[in-house]
């Protein structure tokens, strides 16, 4: 058995591959999906604006790898040989470490921002829900919980974190100087766009 994590981020694909590869909308199916290949025994997937993941405990490394990468394409419409070299696949300890720098926000686009451990106990939450995950996932994710929040209270890693959607509100700022009364047009109707929404509300935006 391994433990695996198969994906692409904001560090290795632009934004509109990414879009591409999305399952933010579809969460449900996806997993139902993957939980049907035939190398997956348990499953995870995380899918924001910033990321796509699909951890899994794989009975057959290879033939895991590949029916997850070839999941990624087909939902995406991008043919493999565009789309794998974008993609990133730890196994074992590498794959461990990395959701751990996830559920600490050290490897999301703002260092040290909240979402991303909320997003991951919602994404597990689901898979669990639906019977994707058994005792090596429920051991792993509840301690990856664990590290998240003891990395926020015993660091001072969180005290200038913002949020993405907080930090393109203050540059609108900086460009417009005030936003109240002002119409403004959010681009994406995902979490992101919400929580923008919101903030620009916050300054007295007229019109969203």
């Amino acid at each position: 058995m391994h433990i695996t994590v198969c994906g692409l981020s904001h560090k290795t694909a632009p934004i509109e591959i990414r879009e591409k590869v999305s399952c933010e909308h579809t969460l449900d199916e996806a997993v139902k999906v993957l939980l049907d290949k035939s190398a997956i025994n348990e499953l995870v997937l995380i899918s924001t604006c910033n990321r796509t993941e699909v951890y899994s405990v794989l009975n057959d490394l290879e033939a895991g790898k590949d029916q997850i990468i070839d999941f990624l394409c087909k939902k995406s419409g991008i043919k493999r040989n565009k789309l794998e070299p974008l993609i990133y696949f730890y196994e074992d300890k590498k794959a461990i470490r990395h959701l751990f720098e996830v559920s600490a926000s050290l490897d999301s686009m703002v260092v040290g921002e909240a979402q991303i451990l909320g997003q991951l106990k919602d994404s597990y939450a689901l898979a669990n829900e639906l019977q994707g995950t058994s005792a090596v996932f429920n051991r792993l994710f509840h301690r990856a919980f664990g590290v998240g929040k003891r990395v926020r209270s015993e660091t001072p890693i969180g005290e200038s974190a913002v949020s993405i959607s907080y930090a393109a509100v203050e540059l609108a700022k900086k460009v417009f100087q005030d936003l109240k009364g002002r119409t403004v047009m959010i681009v994406g109707a995902g979490k992101m766009s919400e929580l923008t929404a919101k903030h620009l509300k916050d300054q007295g935006v007229k019109s969203v």
